[in-house]
This record gives structure tokens, sequence and C-alpha cells, in this order.
């Protein structure tokens, strides 16, 4: 199952009846607290990954422009998924656009994957089973549009498998925060703070898409 893929596909609803563990992972996530850069608001979720689904999606913003966007999608089965190893299963879109001979670079795509790994792992996550892509695109424009510059844009799609605590609950609160260091990084944004001054950023996009 391409979970990651289908991130943007079918449509879903607030789950009234889901079981409890599910119900408090969706309310840890409404209660998180995030840095005040990252914008994040429900959305709706994909219904045919899981029994139980609950999406978020968020843009990092300065003013008016959108630096990079990107969805979350929290996925439940309370029989357990045997690809997954678990009850629980977190999916995520991530996009930005970059500069041209940032695209170019080889390492990229390795480089984005660890930034992934490294934001659970700086906060101290479990996590299991991860997988995804990243994947390169580039734009070219013609004709009527020939003015416009040669765009590149990375995108990320991803999903793992977060380690469920007490009452057999994941620490969504703690996986959100993580994914929007991720956002944050992917955006080009300086370090939240003293304990993250080692991490590698993109250099400021070259043109913020408008929101």
């Amino acid at each position: 199952m391409d979970e990651a893929k289908d991130t943007e596909e079918g449509e879903g609803h607030e789950d009234t009846a889901a079981p409890l563990p599910f119900r408090a992972a969706v309310e840890a996530l409404r209660a998180a607290r995030l840095r005040p850069q990252v914008e994040v608001e429900p959305t709706r979720a994909p219904q045919r990954l899981a029994p139980h689904a609950y999406a978020l999606e968020a843009a990092v913003v300065d003013g008016d422009q959108d630096l990079a966007d990107g969805r979350l999608v929290l996925l439940h089965d309370p029989d357990g998924h045997d690809a997954w190893r678990g009850t629980f299963r977190l999916v995520t879109l991530v996009r930005a656009e970059l500069e041209p001979e940032m695209a170019a670079d080889p390492l990229l795509p390795d480089v984005c994957w660890s930034w992934l790994t490294g934001a659970l792992s700086a906060r101290g996550l479990a996590f299991g089973e991860p997988s995804g892509t990243v994947t390169r695109a580039g734009s070219h424009y013609f004709g009527g549009l020939s003015e416009r510059p040669a765009a590149s844009q990375i995108e990320i799609r991803a999903s793992w498998t977060p380690r469920e605590g007490l009452g057999g609950v994941p620490d969504t609160a703690a996986h959100l925060a993580a994914w929007c260091d991720l956002l944050a990084q992917v955006a080009g944004l300086p370090p939240a703070g003293p304990g993250d001054a080692s991490v590698v950023t993109l250099p400021q996009r070259r043109g913020p898409q408008s929101r």
C-alpha cells in the first residue's frame, strides 16, 4: 500500500465513532503547540487507507507568502497492519520550491530524507518501518509564459509507524512538532533553538508561492 502517494486522493471526515486510542491521538494533534511560522489546520482525510484517519495541512508562512507546504495524515487500524507493524501510521507530503542550482545537487534527495528521520530522532521519538520517496521536478516556460523564470521543486512523500505509549497511544503531538521541524528546514528557516544549531537548511526560496 502506497500511503504517501494517496494522501492527496479521496475524501474523509472527522471520525466521531473511532476507538479511544485514536480519539486521544487526534486530540493531542489538536492541542500541540508549534512554532509560529507554521500554520496548521485540519483538512479532509483519505477514507481508503485505514478504518480511521485524520489529516492536517500546513504551510510555512513569511508575511503573505508560503515557503513550503504539506499534509500529515494519521491512520489507525485497531486490528493492526502487517506492513506498519503497529496500529498507527503517519503519512506525509511536503513540497517547496528551490533554486535551480540547489535542485541539481545529486546529494539533495539523501539530505532531504535525513531531515525527516533526523527531525524525529532529534525529539527522541521512537518510530519504525519508515518508507518514502524524494522527488525533484523542474518547469521551463514557453510561448505566452516564456517570461517566467524556470522553477524547481522538491517533494517528500513518506510514512512511518509511531511507537505506541501508555494506553496504546503514540505521542502524536511530538511527531507533529517534528514534522513541522521538517517543513521549516525544507523552507529554509533557521533552526528553532540552540540545540538545532548544527542543522543544515536550504537557502531562502527564490520565489515563494503566494497564498
